[in-house]
């Protein structure tokens, strides 16, 4: 579609026996060219998020010219079940820049999907997730 910054497929599982959240960076497919060449160079950063504050971030590798990266990057985050409801997972892919700033591609987080315990203590699950600037 016009305006599509493209999609991201990733999964989540929490396992509350070991009270850790693994994350699933797999891939991407049709990003926006965010370079003036017509590609990008995307990589992804995923914040875990305690009431709103940033805590831990991990991000993949950089993905060079490539506008349908294929990561299959996992991080693991340790969040206590009593954390749970007040957490949070930021997935934004970026495009890395090397003369200016990196720019944001696409963003998913808690203005584009559902936030605390429902969320996060579910069967893995694994979908495509539409980019968004915000």
């Amino acid at each position: 579609p016009q305006g599509s910054r493209g999609e991201l497929l990733l999964s989540l599982c929490y396992n509350p026996s070991a009270n850790s959240i693994v994350v699933n960076i797999i891939k991407a497919r049709n990003l926006k060219a965010m370079d003036i060449g017509g590609t990008s160079d995307p990589y992804v950063k995923v914040w875990l998020m305690y009431k709103d504050k940033r805590v831990e971030k991990k991000k993949t590798v950089v993905m060079k010219r490539c506008l349908n990266p294929v990561f299959n990057e996992s991080f693991a985050f340790d969040i206590p079940t009593e954390r749970l409801r007040e957490t949070t997972i930021v997935i934004t892919v970026m495009d890395k820049d090397r003369l200016s700033r990196n720019d944001v591609i696409g963003k998913v987080g808690p203005a584009a999907s559902a936030r605390g315990g429902g969320t996060l203590a579910v069967p893995p699950a694994e979908g495509w997730h539409l980019g968004d600037s915000r």
